[in-house]
């Protein structure tokens, strides 16, 4: 599946606009994306219906103090994020934290994962048990991990931008994405069939060092800069579950919400 970043993807909004009509341009443009953003923060269309409601009307009220200085949609998903924050309750047993980098690393895996081809009559029923199993593990992300990764991976911002909409660091966001995508993907294995590894031929330093130059190119959204002969079996198959990972996030951005949610939130935005 090809990777398209937002900001590719969708226009900008000018401050110059007024309220009502910029308001109303940016629910054409994100309203979906807001929902679906509020599908994978919330865990329930009841709570992603929230959330759209509340970052709009609040986008709306604060409009007049859009400066321009960043773009209308990093604005946009700063007014999301910290609306979640603000609904959001956290469950009992949720964790606050994720294991440690080491745990998170596939070097101790013994089995290589079999990604269907996309002409496999079971490719379908693969890639839909693995969007519920991505769904589900971005659930459980405890949410400082959850943020960062469902704007890079779903959303499709840069490393910077996520960092502008959380307010933390680029080096920050950059590990907890790194740790998300391990996370995800150590669940997203437990769906997919494996085959018997097999003998390593490879040092483990050199398949990590490998591995955080994967993590880097997904960052930029990159192809991985280095010829694939270089992969060990163990490697390749890595590589392949962690994209085949991030296509399954982009899928899950494509949520759509209600019809009747849509016209009164356009009405509300004056686009009706």
């Amino acid at each position: 599946m090809a990777w398209t970043t937002e900001a590719e993807a969708l226009p900008e909004v000018s401050p110059s606009l007024a309220p009502n009509e910029a308001v109303a341009l940016l629910f054409e443009s994100y309203g979906d994306m807001i929902y679906s953003l509020g599908l994978s923060l919330c865990g329930e269309r009841e709570g992603a219906e929230d959330l759209v409601q509340e970052t709009f009307l609040r986008a709306l009220k604060s409009w007049d103090g859009f400066e321009g200085r960043s773009k209308a949609s990093t604005w946009l998903y700063t007014i999301a994020t910290r609306a979640c924050r603000r609904m959001r309750r956290r469950r009992a047993g949720e964790p606050t934290r994720l294991e440690s980098l080491t745990r998170l690393l596939p070097s101790g895996e013994e089995g290589l994962i079999q990604i269907p081809a996309e002409d496999d009559p079971e490719a379908e029923a693969v890639l839909r048990h693995a969007t519920d199993a991505i769904r589900s593990a971005v659930a459980k992300l405890p949410l400082d991990f959850k943020l960062p990764f469902v704007l890079k991976e779903m959303v499709g911002f840069t490393l910077a931008e996520v960092g502008e909409v959380l307010g933390l660091k680029e080096a920050t966001v950059k590990t907890r994405v790194h740790r998300a995508r391990l996370k995800v993907r150590q669940q997203l294995i437990e769906k997919l069939p494996s085959a018997p590894a097999p003998a390593k031929d490879h040092a483990r330093q050199e398949c990590m060092a490998l591995l955080r130059a994967k993590l880097e190119a997904m960052d930029r959204d990159a192809v991985f800069p280095l010829s694939l002969d270089v992969l060990c079996a163990r490697c390749t198959s890595v590589f392949a579950t962690l994209d085949f990972a991030r296509g399954a996030c982009v899928m899950l951005r494509e949520e759509s919400m209600s019809d009747d949610l849509r016209s009164s939130l356009a009405e509300a935005c004056g686009s009706a």
